[in-house]
């Protein structure tokens, strides 16, 4: 029996460097399956990928907060309150707007039958992106 399809909302995680500017650099992705009761969340933590695609900004509170995200998503009691929260709720807190170095993108919205393996898809051009710049 295969699985049934499963509407998800995703969003990318971009720093803003220079705010008043409005340019990005993508740095993560965050995806949501409420009937799934599914968050996945995946990042470039990788701190000298970050000092390359971002030299002007302050890489070590960059890998911080990004390492604190990946906590509050997958839920450990070590990423506080919010992480406590159900699946939906720390969707939101995620992605909830900023005006801050840190944002995400508008959320977007899919169906598909194994929304891990489309967040891993989604991921993939960043993560390539990383390994590119070590060549």
């Amino acid at each position: 029996m295969t699985a049934q399809r499963a509407v998800y909302s995703f969003a990318y995680l971009r720093v803003v460097p220079k705010v008043h500017l409005g340019s990005f650099v993508n740095v993560g992705v965050v995806l949501h399956a409420r009937t799934r009761d599914f968050i996945g969340l995946r990042v470039v933590t990788d701190p000298n990928q970050l000092r390359l695609r971002l030299p002007d900004t302050d890489i070590e509170v960059l890998h911080r907060y990004l390492l604190s995200l990946e906590v509050i998503a997958r839920g450990d009691p070590a990423g506080g309150d919010v992480a406590l929260y159900p699946p939906s709720e720390r969707f939101h807190w995620l992605t909830a707007p900023r005006s801050d170095v840190l944002q995400c993108s508008p959320v977007h919205t899919g169906v598909a039958r194994d929304p891990e393996a489309v967040l891993d898809r989604l991921f993939e051009p960043l993560a390539r992106a990383a390994q590119s710049d070590d060549g």
